[in-house]
């Protein structure tokens, strides 16, 4: 009997690209399956469940129409390491950070030379650290010299990174971390330098909406808190739509709404540069955006002022003594 068996294709890459095909300018099949999942919603009563399939459906409809520069952590916020710190500041940064993947860079970010896996440096400690003195005892114990050492010295577990323009279709960006199995990306601008990081986590939240575990804390509550009744301090990545629901307020008009996503584009749209601490910026719907912390490139930290509503005067007061 013969035992040969027929390989099996290559299906994963296949379909994507079948489906990114299909989807191609294709509003008749997303009114089709957007009335596909409302039938079923009436059918079963899901309406929670139909919400969040719309809400995919869309954004596997629209991840085509999206570029990399759409997608990345901008070079302001990215967390790195350079690779002439020690190996106990790399630690320090993999806690302070939670991510598992950080780039590593020669004197700027714009020479990214690769990254480290916290997976890999945590083997790493293993098989340095671990002592045996007996066949019954086993110990783990890592000396200040090992620490000491700086993350160049690493270089062995050491793993690449891709290098891709701002231009660059999600899509193929997509692809490109399947088939090489490389799940971070540099975002390199026309001169050479660094422009943002992409992850291949950043990729699927675009898709499945955003990913948190028990380490991620509410965005609301870090990037937004409140002082006292009329002020509160907001990070400048929080998102105007965030703050719009907060306030009752429409801070961007309709027609408007492309031009900035977050607080401290909103504030760098107002003034038409980037102000400086201590300035303020007042909004027409009342809402006063002091500037508590700002460099060159961005705002960092907005003190929003509040006026408090006057209290309503009680019905039947009277004056006077009477």
């Amino acid at each position: 009997m013969s035992t040969d068996k027929t390989p099996e294709p290559k299906r994963s890459a296949n379909f994507l690209s079948r489906l990114k095909r299909r989807l191609t300018g294709s509003k008749d099949l997303r009114e089709s399956l957007e009335g596909v999942i409302e039938s079923h919603a009436e059918v079963t009563g899901g309406e929670s469940m139909a919400a969040d399939a719309r809400s995919m459906l869309g954004n596997v409809l629209t991840f085509q129409d999206l570029r990399v520069d759409d997608l990345m952590v901008p070079r302001a916020d990215i967390v790195a390491v350079e690779e002439g710190e020690t190996l106990r500041v790399l630690l320090d940064r993999f806690t302070e950070a939670n991510h598992s993947r950080l780039p590593v860079f020669r004197e700027t970010l714009d020479d990214v030379r690769g990254m480290i896996h916290v997976k890999d440096f945590l083997r790493w400690m293993n098989s340095k650290g671990r002592t045996s003195k007996s066949k019954s005892v086993a110990g783990l114990s890592l000396s200040a010299s090992e620490l000491s050492g700086t993350v160049k010295n690493l270089g062995s577990i050491a793993r690449d990174v891709l290098y891709v323009p701002p231009s660059m279709p999600a899509s193929d960006l997509l692809f490109k971390m399947k088939s090489t199995h490389v799940h971070l990306a540099i975002v390199v601008d026309e001169y050479g330098g660094t422009d943002g990081l992409v992850s291949f986590e950043d990729i699927v939240e675009s898709i499945v909406g955003e990913i948190s575990d028990e380490h991620d804390e509410d965005e609301d509550d870090v990037l937004i808190k409140k002082q006292n009744d009329t002020t509160y301090i907001a990070d400048g990545r929080l998102a105007i739509a965030t703050l719009d629901e907060m306030f009752g307020v429409e801070l961007l008009a309709e027609d408007q709404k492309d031009e900035a996503d977050t607080l401290g584009g909103l504030i760098f749209e107002m003034a038409g540069r980037v102000p400086v601490r201590g300035e303020m910026i007042v909004h027409p719907s009342g809402l006063e955006f002091e500037v508590a912390e700002a460099d060159q490139r961005r705002v960092k930290k907005i003190r929003i002022h509040v006026k408090k509503k006057p209290e309503p005067e009680a019905e039947g007061e009277v004056e006077g003594s009477g």
